[in-house]
């Protein structure tokens, strides 16, 4: 196992952050520019050592690391996987992140995993099975632990709160706090007709860590209507940086993420998107 990283950081500065791509190590090392944070995803570094492993230690020393997880199947029918939860507290324990956060939906059905974050209906049940898991999370790592909103294509029938609610709910069940894609509400209120500014005023932001900005796919359902896939594999588009603009007037500055996992640009695009993600961070303060 390795040591513990030589610089330890509370949490996560009130500024752009973007997710690490080994592609982008040397160019992060020789200039961030005005990134001040870098977020991994867990999975990836659950190895015991190797290049993958050396870099993020040596990344670690200079910037807080928020480590993101895409595999605990939070909403899961069954319990939480023991060895994948042990493999993320050794990571965790090492590392000793400035933030960590998974997502709220499922990945895992009997014995198989599935290579997506699936939406969960708004119940009584679900909310008792995610809170377990969310507890367990917590008590296993030692440290609160962020959920973040899905991005949905419908809505269940059988739910019997709203989004809100359930995150409100949850959050005061178990002490977590909230990650909120703005990109995952904008792709939501598109999908289901609904007003993505009226969801972010109920949105608990006061319980907030961390916000995610990303890019997404535009397709066409079987009636034609608009049909937003949340890809991370393009830039934030305008109306999202409005919505974020909405979010930080009302919320408050917050540590800021440019999310780009597929068709991953060279260094300068990605931070120039940073960049103006910290532009309308400055507006607060002018």
């Amino acid at each position: 196992m390795l040591d513990a990283s030589p610089h330890s950081f509370d949490r996560l500065p009130a500024a752009p952050g973007v997710g690490y791509k080994p592609q982008h190590f040397q160019d992060i090392r020789n200039d961030p520019g005005p990134v001040t944070w870098l977020e991994i995803h867990a999975e990836n570094f659950m190895g015991d050592g190797g290049r993958p492993l050396a870099q993020l230690r040596a990344l670690a020393e200079r910037f807080p690391i928020s480590v993101h997880g895409v595999g605990l199947s939070i909403g899961g029918e069954h319990p939480l996987d023991p060895d994948h939860l042990d493999r993320l507290a050794r990571l965790v324990g090492w590392l000793n992140p400035a933030s960590f956060s998974e997502h709220l939906a499922w990945s895992t059905h009997d014995m198989g995993f599935l290579n997506d974050l699936l939406p969960l209906p708004y119940t009584e049940r679900t909310m008792f099975r995610v809170a377990e898991h969310i507890d367990q999370v917590q008590n296993t790592l030692g440290r609160r632990m962020l959920l973040e909103n899905p991005s949905t294509y419908l809505a269940f029938d059988e739910s019997d709160m709203s989004e809100i609610e359930f995150l409100s709910e949850i959050t005061r069940r178990t002490g977590c706090g909230l990650l909120l894609d703005v990109n995952n509400v904008f792709v939501s209120a598109t999908n289901q007709k609904t007003d993505p500014i009226s969801y972010l005023n109920d949105f608990p932001l006061a319980a907030v860590g961390e916000i995610h900005l990303g890019g997404h796919d535009e397709d066409t359902d079987e009636h034609g209507a608009p049909l937003l896939i949340d890809s991370h594999g393009n830039p934030v588009v305008d109306p999202v940086w409005e919505l974020y603009r909405h979010t930080i007037v009302k919320g408050g500055a917050k540590p800021t993420l440019i999310e780009w996992d597929n068709d991953v640009p060279d260094w300068p695009e990605l931070a120039a998107e940073a960049a103006r993600a910290q532009a309308i961070l400055d507006e607060m303060v002018a």
